[in-house]
């Protein structure tokens, strides 16, 4: 049966019991979140970008991600939301002032701040690290501390000094609740934002067709006076003094009569134009190369 030597078996040793689940470490799941980026896992630089939801991005990567959207990707379902670069907005993120980045001492004979982060809020002076809300601006882009919107509440950014509204606050890496409600508000903008797109669509089609109706409406009511000519020319109108009067009929709008057609003219004045017979040239006088003013028919 083993267990020679004098050597004492524990419970745990002999009877195996129900596995411990492995808990996630929370310092590096807030690094994950707030130093990497969401969709390439590599460390935010700048400029850095945040989706709708509230997640945080390399801008890079997201144009990267936009070009190429194979399956092949890691991480393709976190940007499953992105259709375009409009669907991120570039962050105002202000500098940290104790953030050394690759200037920190990494002989480890001194203690390190594992929670120091880059950026902090430019009212409060929070550190953006996880361990504070933190919420940005679709407006602008600024980016602040939950805690200085809710102690110093205005309607215009306090750094830049555009005006914003409630709805323009997006929480970055809130809860799972937070972000359904994200996704609810989202999905709710595109399609408001869609239904506007038709309606002025339908506007301008109908703005169109108005024109077009007039037009065609304006000539259905000139059709009559041009074309009733021909038919009362052969009738009488009676005049002021009651004598009968023959009515001339009218010429269509737009067309065009020959002034050799005309009776009042005489052959004198009708030999001025290139259009009398006596300007027309036999084919005995038409040349085989043409001139800069040809009148030859």
């Amino acid at each position: 049966m083993g267990c020679d030597g004098g050597t004492i078996p524990k419970r745990h040793e002999l009877v195996k019991g129900p596995k411990k689940v492995e808990k996630v470490d929370k310092n590096a799941e807030l690094a994950a979140k707030w130093k990497y980026c969401a969709l390439s896992q590599e460390k935010l630089r700048r400029p850095i970008v945040a989706c709708e939801l509230g997640r945080l991005y390399n801008k890079d990567a997201v144009i990267e991600y936009l070009l190429d959207k194979s399956a092949e990707r890691p991480n393709v379902e976190i940007a499953a939301h992105i259709r375009g670069i409009k669907d991120v907005k570039e962050l105002n993120l202000t500098d940290n002032p104790a953030w050394e980045g690759d200037r920190r001492n990494a002989k480890g004979d001194c203690y390190e701040d594992m929670h120091c982060a880059m950026f902090i809020c430019p009212v409060v002076g929070l550190e953006m690290n996880g361990k504070h809300k933190f919420c940005y601006l679709q407006t602008c882009g600024c980016v602040f501390s939950e805690r200085a919107l809710r102690e110093v509440k205005t309607e215009i950014c306090h750094k830049c000094g555009d005006p914003f509204r409630d709805e323009d606050i997006v929480v970055l890496n809130g809860s799972k609740e937070e972000q359904e409600q994200l996704q609810n508000t989202m999905e709710e903008r595109r399609a408001k934002a869609k239904a506007g797109k038709k309606s002025k669509k339908n506007k301008g089609l109908e703005t169109v067709s108005k024109p077009v109706e007039s037009e065609a409406s304006s000539e259905s009511t000139s059709t009559p006076v041009n074309g009733g000519g021909s038919s009362s020319s052969g009738d009488s109108a009676p005049g002021p003094s009651g004598s009968s009067k023959t009515v001339k009929p009218v010429a269509a709008v737009g067309s065009k009569r020959s002034i050799q057609n005309m009776e009042g003219k005489s052959e004198a004045y009708k030999s001025l134009f290139t259009t009398h017979s006596s300007a027309k040239r036999s084919k005995d006088q038409i040349s085989n190369w043409v001139t800069h003013t040809p009148y030859h028919f």
